[in-house]
């Protein structure tokens, strides 16, 4: 288990621990490179102790990184640290379909066939790069938190199909194809039969085949009937349950050519979940092979699967097809002969059994006299005694002390803690040196002496102050110290590559090795918006440029104290943050306001003598010889104030108050100034 803070690749800082498999953990990781999160996946001991499992896995690995689709766990990077081989993988944060399917039990038919739909995709990508998964499976298909559908693990699966694999394989056994469980030669059909079981899980809630042990299964794979899913869900459409009997079939001839064809019936059953368009691949002579006693007595002394490789197989003999009515004259011969047809089948694959056994018993025997085979426990690269009774020294770092202590009685050997030294990359309590060498050999009974870790190192040396220094040149520095480097980023423009701040701070005191991290300032992705008012529209343009700002919608409008061509107004309030690139609107001046548009108001207040409220009176706005009649004989209040407009540019006036004599001609009563101000 690697430590948090470790630094992989001089890259990929581990975070936390979020998962763990038959062959991997998984880790959190931060990429400091791209600055991103990623999920780091290192191989547990027993397989990277395994060259050829190692060498395997990182080809398979490099060759899914070229692997790009929405519905494939991208593989960004393969690497090795200190003997540790690792994977980068994009990080998606959700939930297995395994632990989906136990948490909501059965599925609909149309979040199950939205899930295939996804899954297929994701396959069919990669087969069309000639990559095939052999491990579909619940467990290797996540479902992020905004829905999305990813297969992962197609490096790791591939690789791991050319071991032998015994204590891992029983939750991939449940949905391996027939071909795999017995060995043969698996391609992109041998995917689809392991969709087609993860589809019957999701609707049933169960898998199809299940048993004590994984040879069980595997041989009910092999000649086991399905129980149809419509027996555990009767509500499953029809065109459903068709699509997975097929994809289930037990001949590879008799199921979906490709993915594709699979994709194409899986969004006819979401349009027409009760037709009958699922086609038969009935082909003749792809019978299901059904094993007898002796065969399947030798699957269970064999005690496990074999997973083999494509060039360790035998070239399969290919049928002649002949015309039926030659077909049934050969079995009439043979009938009369007393052989049938099936009975010779059957003779000959016993005979190719025996011939591939007795074949590995003889390789068995004579690596085992070369010393080329190693027989223990625990895992896949066993250690074994020669025959002169020396034991080969098996790699105690990272174990427990009591760990190495088992491991090493089970071989004849003794273990003694030798002293404790301080570590940054194991755990206290566990085994940092032995003083015998992994794969040296040494006599039966020896005591190997082992250096268990007592945790971080303690000693301390100052730390470089850097602040100020370019990213490059701080971690030289810091590296060169003896310590290891994290950065951080914030958006500074001033300081855009430069060391901010540092923790620990310059001149202080920590330990060899610990991790010193810079805050590193980038480039700001937003910008201060700049005053333009009072400037030309070409002035503003350009000022606006000079922060990474552009002109938006250009308006114009009379005003009485901007000149024309001036900015009067902008849209964003300078001062504001704003993302760059963004565009900020501007009033432009027309200069003043026509006279004819111009609106000039005053306003005056008439107090009258004795007036009683009731007589109606005439109001006359008089300017430089322009009379208006503003009221024509109304009653008024007293006082009544009142406001008027002006001629424009006339700044002020005579208001006339007019009341009737008794011979009925105006008499004025009331006269007082006004002035009149501009209100546009």
């Amino acid at each position: 288990m690697l430590k948090n803070g470790v630094l992989l690749g001089q890259r990929y800082e581990i975070i936390n621990r979020i998962g763990s498999g038959g062959m991997a953990d998984v880790y959190k990781a931060k990429d400091h490179l791209l600055n991103r999160y990623v999920a780091v996946k290192v191989l547990k001991r027993e397989f990277r102790e395994d060259s050829k499992f190692v060498s395997k896995f990182r080809v398979e690995a490099q060759s899914a990184a070229g692997l790009a689709h929405p519905n494939i766990v991208n593989v960004y990077d393969v690497g090795e640290e200190q003997g540790i081989p690792y994977m980068v993988m994009e990080l998606v944060e959700g939930i297995t379909l395994k632990d989906y399917i136990e948490k909501r039990g059965q599925l609909s038919a149309k979040e199950a066939i939205s899930i295939s739909i996804q899954v297929s995709n994701g396959i069919e990508a990669a087969h069309k790069n000639l990559i095939i998964h052999r491990d579909i499976k619940p467990q290797n298909i996540i479902i992020s938190r905004e829905g999305k559908v990813k297969v992962t693990d197609f490096g790791i699966a591939r690789a791991a199909s050319s071991n032998t694999i015994s204590s891992n394989v029983m939750g991939s056994v449940h949905y391996t194809s027939p071909e795999q469980a017995r060995g043969g030669y698996s391609d992109a059909k041998s995917d689809i039969y392991s969709l087609g079981i993860t589809m019957y899980e999701m609707v049933t809630g169960r898998v199809p085949f299940d048993g004590d042990s994984t040879v069980t299964i595997a041989i009910k794979h092999l000649q086991e009937e399905i129980v149809p899913p419509s027996t555990y869900a009767p509500d499953i459409p029809y065109s459903l349950e068709q699509i997975i009997l097929k994809c289930c079939e037990k001949s590879p001839d008799k199921r979906y050519a490709n993915m594709g064809e699979l994709i194409g019936d899986l969004k006819l059953s979401l349009v027409d979940p009760n037709g009958h368009f699922v086609k038969n691949n009935s082909v003749a002579g792809t019978e299901t092979h059904m094993f007898n006693p002796e065969e399947m007595e030798q699957v269970r002394r064999a005690g496990r699967i074999p997973y083999e490789t494509e060039e360790e197989l035998p070239e399969e003999e290919e049928e002649e097809e002949t015309e039926p009515d030659n077909k049934y004259k050969e079995e009439e011969e043979e009938n009369k002969k007393g052989v049938s047809p099936g009975m010779e089948k059957v003779t000959k694959i016993l005979m190719i059994v025996a011939i591939i056994i007795i074949a590995c018993l003889v390789i068995f025997f004579v690596g085992k006299a070369a010393g080329a085979f190693k027989v223990g426990s625990g895992s896949s690269t066993a250690t074994t005694t020669d025959d002169s009774g020396n034991v080969e020294v098996p790699n105690f770092v990272g174990m427990t002390f009591e760990e190495a202590q088992t491991k090493a009685n089970s071989l004849g050997l003794g273990v003694k803690n030798a002293g404790t030294a301080e570590s940054d990359t194991y755990d206290a309590g566990t085994v940092t040196a032995q003083d015998q060498s992994a794969g040296s050999t040494v006599a039966k009974n020896t005591t190997i002496n082992l250096t268990i870790s007592s945790g971080l190192t303690t000693a301390t040396v100052s730390v470089p102050d850097v602040t100020g220094q370019t990213q490059e040149e701080a971690e030289k520095t810091l590296e060169a110290a003896g310590f290891k480097v994290s950065s951080e980023f914030t958006e500074n423009d001033s300081k855009v590559n430069k060391v901010i701040s540092q923790s620990p701070a310059g001149g202080s005191k920590a330990g060899k090795n610990a991790t010193i991290t810079i805050t590193v300032g980038v480039e700001s992705s937003n910008t201060t918006v700049p005053d333009v008012t009072g400037l030309s529209q070409s002035a503003a343009k350009s000022k606006l440029k000079s922060v990474d700002l552009t002109v938006g919608n250009v308006t114009e409008e009379y005003s009485s104290t901007v000149d024309a061509g001036l900015v009067i107004s902008q849209g964003v309030a300078s001062g504001s943050k704003v993302s760059k690139n963004s565009s900020v609107d501007l009033v432009i001046s027309k200069g003043d306001v026509p006279t004819s548009q111009q609106t000039w108001e005053g306003e005056a207040t008439i107090s009258l003598d004795d007036y009683d409220g009731t007589t109606p009176v005439k109001i006359v706005l008089q300017q430089e010889g322009n009379t208006t009649t503003i009221m024509n004989y109304q009653a008024i209040s007293n006082p009544y104030t009142l406001q008027v407009t002006g001629t424009p540019g006339v700044s002020t006036g005579i208001l006339y108050v007019y009341a009737k004599d008794a011979s009925g001609n105006d008499k004025q009563i009331y006269t007082t100034p006004v002035k009149f101000s501009r209100v546009n």
